[in-house]
């Protein structure tokens, strides 16, 4: 069992080559700082359990980390000069259109993706209380949630814009 000073005098010496692990993944600084110290809290609560030398757990914590907050970064937003206009948010019509637009995209939906949007984001349930509800696992909430989402992404009346008729 190591004590927490181990853990203290492996930080004050380890920490320099850690960091630089670290920025190699990242390529940022202050991500990279983030990182280590994030992977370092992680470390900190198996301390006791880590024997021999801890530079493969810690590396593997570190490395381990970083993948998964790559893999939740979203990379969909595209920073720009000029924001790109928009309709009239005060525009009534408009709004309605839109969500009509969306009534009619939910209704086309296989009933149970349109039962698991409803109730995840319109009634803002947690996905154990939807699988609850519709007597299945969280698992099959979270895929029909995904699949829902996909076709809704690329349904025609969404993403092209309601024309109006007699404006030109």
């Amino acid at each position: 069992m190591r004590d927490r000073d181990d853990f203290t005098a492996y930080v004050a010496e380890r920490s320099p080559r850690l960091l630089r692990t670290a920025y190699l993944l990242c390529r940022d600084w202050a991500l990279a700082e983030d990182l280590l110290q994030t992977s370092l809290a992680k470390v900190w609560g198996a301390w006791g359990r880590i024997g021999g030398d801890p530079d493969p757990y810690v590396y593997r914590v570190l490395v381990n980390t970083h993948a998964s907050w790559w893999k939740r970064r979203w990379r969909g937003e595209i920073p720009s000069a000029e924001p790109p206009d928009t309709a009239d948010p005060e525009d009534p019509m408009r709004a309605a259109d839109e969500r009509a637009a969306i009534w009619a995209a939910l209704g086309r939906l296989p009933p149970r993706q349109r039962a698991v949007v409803v109730l995840r984001f319109f009634e803002d349930l947690s996905e154990a209380a939807v699988a609850e509800i519709l007597n299945c696992s969280v698992g099959t909430v979270k895929s029909q949630t995904s699949k829902a989402l996909a076709k809704l992404r690329v349904d025609p009346e969404i993403i092209a814009p309601v024309p109006v008729e007699g404006l030109s």
